[in-house]
């Protein structure tokens, strides 16, 4: 949901000084800036899946692959902040935006082979009216939920069920005003839920809200469209709130939670709802711990393909000797009321055995300016 340097502004907007920071730009003519990250990791997944596939199908956009060394993204932007006019491009690879990229419609000029290396390209101006009307259109990060797309601007390095089961991009048209220094909101025209080719001939709609007060930050987001392939009748509602809290120097908190209706043809609506509480400490300059739990519930299976509950819990230990260097060793542990995990043995048919437990150990090494 969201590019590096958008999540960053976030960051900084709702957690205050305890957010993390980057090396800066390097500064182009003409006002642009250029900015690039290479985010590596290794892990250990105890059940073995001889698939070496960590997570669920469609999810894993980060540490993907299991027991192994891998590429989880590389990226290159290049932006120019609208005065009046700008733009952003973000190119990028990996195991992440392949997973990303899987719902992507194939059609002509359309699917995750056309698109894949692209997570951001979008057009921006602010008109002169009142405090200044900003317009962006293209693709561009998803206003939905509090993990970002790159890795080290979370606070763990793994993602949370709610983070990948919702956009983190969106094709459209976007609309934001700050009526003052507490108060904002935004407007969006989509193709739709995670899109760049459209699946029907419907729109969809985003919304946001957002107000803060001191220390406090609270983002209150929508998504309302039809979502369905070749449907235009059968709308998707999507509300998203984020919380978060700055205590001190060192401390923040946040808190998220989803809750998704899916109309079906004939049939009654899915329904699916997310929590996630969140804890980073900024122990000194160079460390730093995260901590997150979630519960994930999806009695339908429609976001999830199984009818289940998810439980998961993680712990990050961050160390960052230099300002664009980042090291993020993690422990998570995944369980679900249903048997989705790949494990070892392989079964009879050839297909991984699955189990309802997951433990990772994952180290990720993130280098940016």
């Amino acid at each position: 949901m969201r590019d590096v340097f958008t999540r960053l502004s976030i960051l900084s907007l709702v957690a205050g000084t305890g957010a993390p920071s980057i090396a800066r730009a390097v500064e182009l003519p003409g006002g642009i800036e250029l900015h690039g990250a290479v985010d590596v990791y290794v892990d250990a997944n105890f059940n073995g899946p001889p698939d070496h596939g960590n997570f669920l199908p469609g999810t894993g956009t980060t540490a993907k692959r299991a027991n192994e060394f891998s590429l989880n993204l590389a990226s290159l932007e290049v932006q120019k902040a609208p005065e009046p006019v700008g733009f952003h491009l973000w190119l990028v690879a990996g195991t992440g935006t392949d997973v990303e990229h899987e719902s992507e419609v194939v059609g002509p000029a359309a699917g995750p082979q056309v698109w894949r290396y692209v997570q951001q390209a979008s057009i921006s101006a602010r008109i002169p009216v009142g405090r200044g009307l900003e317009l962006e259109g293209g693709i561009y990060p998803s206003h939905i939920g509090f993990e970002g797309f790159a890795s080290q601007t979370d606070w763990n390095y793994t993602r949370s069920w709610m983070g990948d089961y919702s956009p983190y991009y969106q094709t459209g048209i976007k609309a934001t005003y700050a009526f003052d220094d507490a108060w904002s909101a935004q407007i969006q025209v989509l193709n739709g839920w995670q899109r760049i080719g459209d699946n029907n001939n419907g729109k969809s709609f985003g919304t946001q809200i957002a107000w803060k007060a001191g220390p406090s930050t609270l983002l209150f987001n929508t998504f309302l469209g039809p979502e369905l392939s070749d449907d235009d009748h059968d709308w998707r509602y999507f509300v998203d709130l984020v919380w978060t809290l700055q205590i001190g120097w060192a401390n923040q908190v946040a808190l998220a939670v989803d809750f998704g209706l899916q109309q079906q043809p004939q049939a009654p609506a899915d329904a699916w709802f997310g929590a996630a509480a969140y804890y980073r400490r900024q122990i000194s300059p160079h460390w730093a711990a995260a901590v997150r739990a979630e519960v994930y519930r999806d009695p339908e299976g429609f976001m999830t393909g199984t009818p289940q509950t998810l439980l998961e819990g993680t712990v990050t230990v961050e160390f960052r000797p230099w300002q664009v260097l980042m090291l993020k060793l993690e422990g998570r542990y995944d369980h679900s009321t249903a048997h989705v995990f790949g494990a070892s043995p392989t079964l009879p048919d050839g297909l991984p055995s699955k189990v309802q437990d997951q433990v990772l150990i994952v180290l990720g090494v993130v280098a940016a300016f």
